[in-house]
């Protein structure tokens, strides 16, 4: 299996199942890149992880996975990171055998919207079967450890990444600024900042969920507060490297940037976003870009909006196929699963982020040591 890693400078690896071998199986995390002398800690990055742990409240999977972290590498005995890779582990602890033998009584029998059937032609019948194992939404945890290092050092720079359930089921939070999202941030279990959408959501999403079905929804991410000039002008455009990390997360179907689709019906004296000056650095009055001008940041909110799929797994009667008889077969699956993954996923999404802008920064700063660019440029840069 290719394709595990993510990055150039500052870089993340990971492995693990969903369910693995035995008492020890979990998911890891190496992480390559990260400076010396920094005082990154367990709980840290801990609380990230508690973002989208399941097990908690009635919107995520009953699965009971505490998805404590331990760092094994890269911290040297004065308690900081050492410049060396670090790395992190989170054991599975709830692989319980009732739950094991529910996917093998249907291994064979691929689950509509999940990817078992290219599984099969890719891996043959030794593809992992119980729980989807890469393809599981627990990769992600890895991912999220990885991102708690990237937000970590984003901090240290005064970036931050902060991502919410901006729909869900045709309700929509109401416009709401950077500073009163933060405020609301993870107020409610769908972490919505707008109460009132908020808990039409959940209500529907527990109707849905009575229903035996699950529920798709929006998320947005924004980063603030993230210098101009990151990125570079053709394929390696900032953009396309977070579309690159945003999608790669298995529950995204589409993406869009600031004023995203909405361009298509827009004047080009509607879309332009208009410069002005304030204390000598260039703003704009409008964000339709979404942070970005020919594929490199603009200094305003980086602003990425998710189409989040519903969870596959669900509970009422589907047609598929037994891949082993190649015969049509009826599937009630019963599994543990997230009524939405708009509850759990932005705490991905956010990783990801923030992976996808620390390597795009790392990079641009070993080119402007390298380029030696006039000051009154370098100036310009700075927030």
């Amino acid at each position: 299996m290719l394709g595990n890693s993510f990055g150039r400078l500052f870089r993340v690896t990971t492995c693990g199942e969903s369910y693995g071998i035995g008492k020890g199986s979990g998911l890891a995390v190496i992480v390559d890149g990260v400076p010396p002398g920094l005082k990154i800690t367990k709980g840290y990055i801990q609380k990230e992880l508690d973002k989208r742990k399941p097990g908690v409240g009635k919107l995520n999977s009953p699965r009971k996975e505490t998805d404590q972290c331990e760092i094994f590498a890269g911290i040297g005995q004065d308690g900081v990171t050492t410049g060396a890779p670090l790395g992190i582990i989170i054991y599975n602890v709830d692989t319980q055998k009732i739950h094991i033998d529910q996917y093998r009584a249907y291994k064979d029998i691929f689950r509509p919207g999940h990817a078992a059937y290219n599984f099969f032609l890719k891996y043959g019948e030794a593809q992992d079967w119980c729980g989807a194992g890469r393809s599981s939404g627990r990769e992600t945890v890895a991912r999220v450890a990885g991102g708690a290092v990237a937000k970590f050092i984003l901090e240290r720079e005064g970036i931050e990444v902060v991502a919410y359930t901006k729909e869900c089921m045709g309700i929509k939070a109401k416009e709401m600024s950077f500073n009163e999202i933060k405020k609301n941030y993870r107020k409610n279990e769908i972490n919505c900042p707008d109460f009132e959408a908020a808990k039409k959501m959940e209500k529907k999403v527990l109707e849905i969920k009575e229903e035996g079905d699950t529920a798709g929804g929006v998320v947005e991410i924004i980063a603030h507060n993230f210098p101009p000039g990151i990125g570079e002008p053709v394929f390696d455009k900032l953009n396309a490297t977070i579309a690159h990390a945003l999608c790669s997360i298995g529950a995204i179907k589409g993406i869009e940037f600031g004023a995203g689709f909405k361009v298509a019906n827009m004047k080009g004296s509607e879309n332009n976003d208009q410069p002005y000056l304030v204390g000598g650095k260039v703003r704009f009055k409008t964000n339709n870009a979404g942070g970005f001008l020919g594929g490199m940041s603009s200094g305003e909110d980086i602003i990425a909006r998710l189409a989040v799929k519903p969870t596959p797994t669900i509970s009422l009667e589907q047609i598929s196929i037994n891949m082993k008889t190649m015969k049509e077969e009826k599937l009630k699956p019963i599994t543990r699963r997230d009524p939405t993954l708009v509850a759990r996923i932005y705490a991905v999404a956010e990783a990801m982020m923030a992976i996808a802008l620390l390597d795009g920064l790392y990079m641009a700063r070993a080119y402007d040591a390298m380029a030696k660019l006039d000051k009154k440029w370098m100036d310009l840069k700075k927030k």
